[in-house]
């Protein structure tokens, strides 16, 4: 099964190479893309420079792939990963304990992972998870933060044997007059929403990270659940 995904970029690239790439991206190396050809372009461009949206099919067949948006696991999971990869400002002694702890409890295994597919942690989405581990918003919160400005999730090859299953189809150019607006438009209003809205309507029976780690709630905990109202397809519409 072939399944159509994009890679924005300020070139155009016809055959990704394995092993290349910032070791602090969200899920550490690899090769980053989305099914949204919109978002490939808004990745693509920057200050005054335009960029490529390049189209690829990704062969699945024989692929191990981790899917963080599966039902079997939490925001918690999503966190621990991009804790594990993202330099994080861990200035706090509660943060330090929150990293420590949900990587110790809430990371799956993927390593072995030929691709990842998960939340995008762009700056807003970054500070989010920050707000977090500090103890400022609520579980609840974080979750409901993850899908504001639609970002939408990435696709993220990680091994050889998926780098081999990618073919090259094209590539379109993303003007930076039209897409750079877009880009910024959307992280804008998440961080709108999130300030405006989210960040300050604390619920009765909130979970905070205290609490998670005091009552040492692990994987699999229904009050961890709570995030999970729909199927991975259905969040990224």
């Amino acid at each position: 099964m072939n399944k159509r995904i994009y890679h924005g970029s300020e070139n155009r690239i016809e055959k990704p190479v394995y092993g290349y790439g910032k070791k602090y991206n969200d899920y550490g190396v690899g090769f980053y893309c989305t099914e949204s050809l919109e978002m490939a372009k808004e990745w693509s461009v920057g200050d005054g420079r335009s960029g490529y949206a390049n189209i690829y099919d990704l062969n699945m067949d024989g692929l191990t792939v981790l899917d963080l948006n599966d039902r079997e696991y939490c925001t918690l999971h999503w966190l621990s990963v991009l804790l594990q990869n993202r330099q994080f400002e861990v200035s706090s002694v509660l943060a330090n304990e929150a990293k420590e702890y949900l990587i110790s409890n809430f990371s799956p295994d993927y390593s072995s992972a030929d691709v990842i597919i998960g939340y995008r942690a762009d700056d807003s989405y970054f500070s989010f998870a920050q707000d977090f581990i500090n103890g400022t918003i609520s579980y609840r919160q974080l979750s409901k933060a993850m899908h504001l400005g639609n970002l939408g999730q990435q696709i993220v090859l990680k091994s050889e044997k998926a780098f081999s299953q990618l073919t090259f189809v094209g590539s379109e150019i993303a003007k930076a007059d039209e897409w750079l607006d877009k880009k910024l438009s959307r992280d804008k209003d998440a961080r709108n929403e999130y300030f405006n809205v989210e960040r300050n309507r604390r619920q009765h029976g909130d979970l905070y990270i205290t609490q998670i780690i005091d009552e040492e709630m692990k994987s699999g905990d229904a009050r961890l659940r709570q995030d999970i109202s729909r199927k991975s397809e259905d969040l990224f519409r």
